[in-house]
């Protein structure tokens, strides 16, 4: 290569960077000047994804979309409700890129000394699509639609020891809290506080799909698909594509058929035995995200068999996490341990030991629970994650060499989450990533919570629970956390196989930042906001 070339190839890669050359014009001047169509795409790559422009428009393939979906707040639970609520709606804080708090509808908030008292300072650019002003009333009201006896909320528990929510003008909103809670900012990040706009009577206007998102909906339907376009009132960084496509593809055949094709430019999941003959296709971009995201199998407590404490740890012993990561997850993943608590949250309790697979001792605690020859029915779809079905019959293979029979159950996936998690007694299931242990422990495993997806009650796991909120030293507060990790190896309700990896993949015409929140799949599922085209 010639000194003119590598000057004219500096020239049109500054020019990509400030988005002055299309990536077709880009490609082709540099094969003219001696690069190979493969070096040319991955310079376009560094050089032109890393700044962001407006423009173009993003199809974006989804794996856990339901008819049944709703734009309720409170019933947020598939893929295709967070995602659309992240591109439509706002909250008061978001977790940034690198993992970090950051500010959404507030600007800031603070805290008092004991940290029962929070203060947030609203945006004042802040509108709904509608026109309307964003104000304290809103998001007073979109939260109090989480609390009281009669809120239907999924998301009820996580806001149990609030006591009250004021404002202080049109802007600064107060949360009285009945004891500390240092974890509050992280914890309204959470996808079911979505912020609404306020009715008269102190209620929110859900239904109308109104929100202060980067994009307001045009139309769709639920199960199928949703047409967005840019909210000029948009009042943070990003928004970069004019149009935003939101594509239901629960089969994942048709999935990956949509992204190699390029009828779509993005999808939230692959398949994972795919990922290495994806990644030798130059068009497509493979993002492997380690994450706090769990795959769980959460056992019905309050039912036989899996009433006896027994029963529950022969089934966590009868099960080869190794072979299942090897070979369901490809390696993209980190081992369970039976306890909702990643190495990726903070008050990580390492030194609790790693339960492996020991189908002899499993076999000696059925034998002292009376239940040998345990038959057990495990439901499951395709939906929930990227090999879930093989995973299940993979773990029944485990478990004959326990004396255990596992029936594996192939549920529609439509209606996943509506019909078969939390009525069914033994089911697998996909969480998205909570950002400590609090927000999961609480969401999740309290006594009362409505997602207590085991039905699972300890008194001392929840004591512990509201000592470890309220402590504000870190190193007391590690302590409660690793006795509330050892509570829920030996005694819960839940087989925690892995912290699966967020494998997802995008087109080589869609620049992405190089840090990507580890929240959701799909750089926290802001895809839409944070992503850009670079055709």
């Amino acid at each position: 290569m010639s000194k003119k070339d590598k000057v004219l190839i500096n020239r049109i890669a500054e020019a990509a960077r400030t988005g002055r050359i299309s990536r077709r014009d880009f490609i082709n001047t540099s094969i003219a000047a001696g690069l190979t169509a493969t070096t040319a795409t991955g310079l376009w790559t560094t050089k032109a994804a890393a700044q962001p422009k407006s423009g173009g428009s993003f199809r974006w393939g989804l794996h856990d979309g339901n008819t049944a979906d709703t734009h309720d707040p409170g019933t947020y639970v598939s893929r295709q409700m967070i995602y659309l609520a992240h591109t439509h709606r706002s909250y008061l804080t978001m977790i940034n890129g690198d993992g970090s708090l950051g500010p959404d509808l507030a600007d800031s908030w603070e805290a008092s000394a004991d940290a029962s008292e929070w203060t947030f300072k609203l945006s004042e650019n802040a509108s709904f699509h509608s026109g309307k002003k964003c104000t304290a009333d809103d998001v007073i009201a979109s939260l109090n639609h989480h609390r009281g006896d009669a809120t239907t909320s999924a998301a009820k528990a996580l806001l149990s020891d609030v006591v009250d929510i004021t404002k202080d003008g049109d802007y600064t909103v107060k949360i009285t809290l009945t004891g500390g809670n240092a974890d509050l900012p992280w914890l309204m990040t959470d996808y079911h506080f979505a912020i609404c706009p306020a009715k008269d009577d102190g209620t929110i206007d859900w239904q109308s799909g109104d929100g202060t998102g980067p994009y307001k909906i045009d139309g769709g339907e639920f199960g199928v698909s949703w047409q967005l376009s840019r909210h000029d009132g948009w009042h943070r960084e990003g928004a970069w594509f004019d149009k935003v496509e939101i594509i239901v593809l629960n089969d994942p055949n048709a999935r990956q058929t949509a992204l190699v094709t390029g009828d779509v430019d993005a999808v939230s999941i692959i398949e994972l035995k795919t990922m290495a003959l994806l990644q030798r296709d130059r068009n497509i971009n493979i993002h492997n995200i380690p994450s706090a995201g769990a795959i769980t199998m959460p056992m019905h407590c309050n039912k036989a068999p899996f009433d006896n404490p027994d029963v529950r740890n022969a089934l966590k012993l009868a099960m080869n996490r190794d072979e299942i990561i090897e070979k369901i997850a490809f390696g993209a993943a980190t081992k369970g341990n039976d306890f909702h608590h990643s190495p990726a949250q903070p008050y990580w309790p390492a030194d609790i030991p790693q339960r492996d697979y020991d189908p002899d001792q499993a076999k000696a605690l059925l034998k002292k629970a009376g239940a040998e020859g345990l038959e057990v029915s495990l439901s499951t779809a395709d939906s929930v994650y990227a090999g879930a079905v093989d995973m299940c019959v993979l773990y029944a293979e485990h478990a004959k060499a326990a004396g255990i029979k596992v029936n594996v159950v192939r549920e529609p996936n439509d209606g996943y989450y509506s019909d078969v998690w939390l009525k069914k007694p033994f089911t697998l299931v996909s969480w998205g990533a909570r950002p400590t242990p609090d927000v999961m422990y609480t969401l999740a495993y309290k006594a009362d919570a409505a997602w207590n997806e085991s039905y699972w009650i300890n008194d001392r796991f929840n004591e512990l629970l509201l000592m470890g909120k309220a402590e504000l030293d870190d190193a007391k507060r590690a302590e409660i956390y690793r006795e509330m990790g050892m509570i829920a190896h030996d005694d819960g309700g839940t087989i925690i196989p892995f912290f699966n990896n967020f494998v997802f993949a995008s087109r080589a015409n869609i620049g992405t930042p190089d840090a990507m929140a580890a929240s959701w799949e799909c750089d926290g599922a802001r895809a839409a906001s944070r992503w850009w085209s670079t055709a």
